[in-house]
């Protein structure tokens, strides 16, 4: 065997010897070639299968899960955000009513304390337009005693003017007082 395999190597580097061109094309060495190409491709396989492609399977699974993680937090938090803004939105009906009940409250208050003023400056007005009316009855009373007696005595001196001793106060009197009642009527 050992003679052979001298023969063939040295067959081999003949060959080598009178083959000009790449040796990667010498059909002599097609199977040797073909061999090897094999041999890597099974150990490629192999590395491949046992080490690299199980990486790869469980950085692949570790994102999988990473990811599926942040989407399961993502809708939690959505889920969340949805009950913080229905809660908000409660509150915020809420604190509007409760708004419009204090407004109403407080415009009944003052409709209340308004309707107390009225009422009482009614009183006044009433209070003061009775003594005001008391007045202004005492004035024209006191004006129409004034007017009959200076009626009495202006008619008394153009009737001593006119005709000097006709003149009698009785008289004088009763038609100042029946002019004064013509006029008042």
């Amino acid at each position: 065997m050992a003679s052979e395999t001298t023969t063939e190597a040295g067959h081999g580097a003949a060959a080598a010897e009178h083959y000009e061109g790449m040796p990667q094309l010498n059909f002599d060495w097609f199977p040797n070639q073909i061999f090897w190409l094999v041999v890597t491709l099974v150990v490629i396989y192999l590395v491949l299968v046992k080490v690299a492609l199980p990486r790869i399977a469980s950085v692949l699974a570790e994102r999988h899960s990473a990811m599926a993680n942040d989407l399961e937090a993502a809708e939690s938090f959505k889920q969340k955000a949805v009950e913080a803004e229905e809660a908000y939105n409660a509150a915020l009906a809420e604190a509007r009513s409760e708004a419009g009940r204090i407004v109403a409250a407080a415009k009944a208050d003052i409709q209340a304390d308004l309707d107390k003023a009225i009422a009482k400056a009614d009183a006044e007005i009433a209070v003061k337009s009775a003594e005001s009316e008391k007045t202004i009855t005492e004035i024209r009373d006191g004006a129409m005693k004034d007017v009959e007696v200076v009626a009495k005595a202006t008619t008394a001196e153009i009737i001593k003017a006119v005709l000097p001793g006709t003149g009698d106060a009785k008289a004088v009197t009763a038609a100042v007082k029946a002019r004064i009642k013509g006029m008042g009527a």
